[in-house]
């Protein structure tokens, strides 16, 4: 769920054409998510291999963006092997020199990540290759591509500073290696995060505004038992006529934005012509609204799709600002001597 909101939010963020934020990435971790995604996906006669570089060094990237550029590869991969092959993603430290900088257009000097993508399919032919990155450019019958892979891999490629090399043989396969512009550190594996424990209540009452039974009974049940009082109303007019029912006894007021008979946006507006100083948490899968983040007052937003966790987290937040954690997610992939596997 959590990687199917951030493939979304990837879109609309490109729709959009918003940036992501960037951190220190261990391609290790973009590798073993990726490799969770083509083994449950792909078809069981394309077997797919990884072989990463132990001490490899970080790039500093948006995750998803990155997990998209080399998911559109192997995509493209298993579509050239209909009758099956393999996959390969390697990844390796490298560093372009003046000598070797002409490589490629858009090669600069310095320490990269390279990640090579390969397969044992049917190859590009060479009266297409110069045009296999033009947008909407697709080989594919109607319905079955939209030419948008490859062109999408470069933009990102691009974005984060890197590059994309090709070679192919007809009917040998193809190699795509990406080159990222390296953070050369010494923390060159990936960090092991500890559990974080779940924040309590100490019987703080919380209003629930949600439109779905089913989820207004989930809310209920996980915040009661970790200290909660809980009050439920199925859409924002049910809320007020609640709120203003449980007077001055409310602490925190946790929305959803999308809801029939009066939206979240309408809700929040309402309850702070009764309360200014009231404490709103709102979620949505979609982006907080400008005009609720620039408004005054006690105000957090939580992305859709949530843990319990990040729940408890941001409403513990926002009773004691400045003393909740949000919990973070990673995988940690197996190692051995050199490299890593999966």
């Amino acid at each position: 769920a959590r990687r199917g909101a951030d493939m979304v939010r990837q879109v609309l963020s490109f729709a959009r054409g918003m940036d992501g934020e960037r951190i220190e990435l261990h391609i290790h971790v973009i590798t073993a998510e990726l490799t969770g995604i083509v083994s449950e996906t792909f078809p069981k006669n394309i077997t797919f291999e990884t072989s990463i570089q132990r001490e490899l060094w970080t790039v500093l990237g948006e995750p998803t963006q990155l997990e998209q550029a080399l998911l559109n590869l192997c995509v493209n991969a298993r579509d050239a092997m209909p009758h099956g092959g393999r996959i390969s993603i390697e990844a390796d430290n490298t560093v372009i020199t003046a000598k070797n900088v002409n490589m490629h257009l858009d090669a600069q000097e310095g320490p990269y990540v390279r990640i090579k993508v390969s397969d044992t399919g049917l190859g590009i032919p060479a009266s297409i290759i110069e045009k296999i990155f033009d947008p909407f450019f697709t080989t594919k019958e109607p319905g079955k591509g939209t030419g948008l892979g490859l062109s999408t891999t470069l933009s990102i490629v691009k974005g984060h500073g890197g590059f994309v090399h090709v070679t192919t043989v007809a009917g040998a396969g193809t190699h795509f290696c990406i080159y990222l512009p390296a953070t050369v550190t010494n923390n060159n594996l990936p960090p092991v995060t500890a559990p974080v424990p779940m924040q309590r209540g100490a019987e703080e009452t919380i209003l629930v505004i949600e439109d779905e039974k089913p989820i207004r009974q989930v809310m209920r049940h996980a915040l009661e038992i970790h200290g909660y009082r809980v009050l439920l109303a199925a859409n924002g007019a049910e809320a007020l006529g609640t709120y203003a029912a449980h007077d001055g006894e409310i602490d925190v007021v946790f929305t959803d934005l999308m809801m029939p008979v009066m939206d979240g946006v309408t809700t929040i507006e309402e309850l702070r012509r009764l309360n200014p100083r009231v404490r709103i948490l709102a979620t949505s899968g979609m982006n907080a609204p400008a005009e609720l983040k620039e408004t005054s007052g006690s105000f957090a937003f939580l992305s859709k799709p949530y843990t319990i966790s990040a729940l408890l987290a941001a409403i513990h937040e926002l009773l004691h600002p400045g003393e909740a954690t949000v919990p973070s997610f990673g995988l940690q992939p197996e190692s051995d001597e050199g490299h890593v596997k999966e």
